[in-house]
């Protein structure tokens, strides 16, 4: 058995003592990186689906996107969730509980996939008409579908290694799993769709190979033994006590990905009824904001990275007692994220054509109507980053009640109302002005929570200098 932690904290663990800014973007940067490629898992198969296939081929993929964001939701679940307890554990000194838990998580990710992959398809037809598939693109959704529903299992086992990679003290491991999968997908999609001409069901085979590839790699590095915690066929037996902390932790950002299918769901059917009242037509409207989804999800990388890169940060310093190092990391975290999608939100409203051709520009009105959207939708993204680390903050911190509050908020609480009621006052714009009316309005709410919350960890801080 490796070293025990113990004896790596009395020695200096450098999550324990490294400078909190190096800290931060050695592991905030490969998880930043890692969002990133996992968001351009969809893009790039919607820029070439775009290009050889047209907007409908885009659309497909916007429906389908509900039933990954539920693949998604689980898989966060798990893995953030393993992941925060074993960061905890870590930081306690207990090295032998970690491992378990990460032995743990291969199980309930396998287990939990298949079953994924055999009810999904099962269902998938009827399943991708309630997400908002309409006659002339369900058949495009089927078949893209069918295929990325079969790479589940591996789908959810490679996320949760890559959170277990990152509190292992290996954040680039987690990155390159991911990025040489992505540089696989970006390769096979224009051999898939252009020279195969397979066009929405080449795209799906690219993707899933690429996560297989992905989870191979990573699988690979705790079947060596990892740094602290390894692969032990004689730990992967299910323990519910392991199973009980992981869901609790992981319970908020699993909520997030569940709310943001529903979410996903209520607005691909209200685009398609109001954008039927409307010029702009239902269809046009599924694949115009389909892509503006797409450019939230980049956009919500960088936060995301900065919050998931702070949290073992946050939860080896919260088992270990040393306050102030949580309070420098989440306030650096929260001005990263902040100056990052602020930046990303000026690109997009100053240039929003320039990135939506990449997409497809055969159809005029598909164009005015994704530009309109962009800017519209997009109106008050930049209040996002301190909302991401402060759910992240009380995930690591062990207060999962807290956190799954705000990780509901946005999206249920706020967007989904909004979608539903302001529609019927303004039509198709109202569902553009939903987006930023939920972002401004969360922010208020989640610094109602946060604000008291660094009051008592100064308190703490204070405590332990008397």
């Amino acid at each position: 058995m490796k070293t025990d932690i113990k004896t790596e904290q009395n020695n200096g663990n450098p999550l324990g003592y490294e400078k909190i800014g190096k800290l931060l973007l050695s592991f905030a940067i490969p998880s930043i990186i890692s969002c990133l490629v996992n968001s351009i898992y969809n893009i790039v198969d919607q820029i070439f689906i775009g290009q050889g296939v047209g907007y409908l081929g885009n659309a497909a993929t916007t429906v389908v996107f509900p039933l990954m964001t539920i693949v998604m939701a689980f898989a966060t679940l798990i893995g953030s969730g393993g992941s925060a307890y074993a960061s905890i554990m870590l930081g306690e000194g207990k090295s032998k509980e970690a491992k378990l838990t990460l032995n743990n998580l291969v199980t309930l990710s396998l287990g939990l996939g298949l079953i994924i992959t055999v009810l999904g398809l099962a269902f998938l037809e009827p399943m991708l008409i309630k997400f908002g598939a309409t006659e002339a693109v369900l058949p495009y959704a089927v078949d893209y579908g069918s295929i990325v529903l079969l790479g589940v299992p591996f789908s959810i086992l490679g996320i949760s290694l890559s959170n277990m990679a990152r509190v292992d003290g290996n954040p680039m491991l987690s990155m390159y799993g991911i990025l040489i999968g992505a540089a696989l997908n970006t390769i096979l999609d224009p051999i898939y769709i252009f020279v195969f001409h397979w066009g929405v069901k080449g795209a799906a085979v690219a993707t899933i190979t690429s996560q297989i590839l992905s989870c191979v790699i990573l699988a690979v590095y705790f079947a060596k033994g990892g740094h602290h915690m390894g692969f032990a066929k004689s730990m992967m037996k299910p323990v519910k006590r392991i199973y009980n902390k992981t869901l609790t932790l992981g319970a908020s950002a699993g909520i997030t990905s569940l709310v943001a299918c529903i979410m996903q769901v209520v607005m691909n059917n209200s685009l398609v009824y109001y954008g039927n009242q409307s010029d702009v037509g239902g269809e046009v409207a599924l694949s115009a904001m389909g892509i503006v989804m797409k450019i939230v999800m980049i956009l919500g990388s960088f936060c995301i990275g900065f919050g998931v890169g702070a949290q073992p940060i946050l939860g080896f310093n919260y088992g270990a007692k040393k306050y102030t190092r949580i309070k420098k990391t989440y306030r650096l975290a929260v001005v990263a994220a902040t100056v990052s999608i602020t930046a990303g939100w000026l690109v997009c409203q100053t240039m929003p054509e320039l990135i939506l051709r990449l997409f497809g520009s055969e159809n005029g009105q598909f164009m005015t109507f994704a530009v309109k959207c962009m800017r519209i939708y997009l109106g008050g993204i930049f209040c996002a980053g301190f909302q991401i680390v402060a759910t992240n903050y009380f995930q690591a911190t062990g207060q999962p009640i807290k956190a799954s509050v705000l990780s509901m908020l946005r999206q249920l609480l706020l967007l989904i109302p909004l979608l539903l009621i302001l529609p019927v006052f303004f039509g198709l714009d109202g569902i553009l002005y939903a987006g930023p009316a939920a972002d401004i309005g969360s922010a208020v709410i989640v610094a109602c929570f946060i604000v008291p919350e660094m009051k008592k960890l100064n308190q703490k801080i204070k405590d332990q200098q008397s």
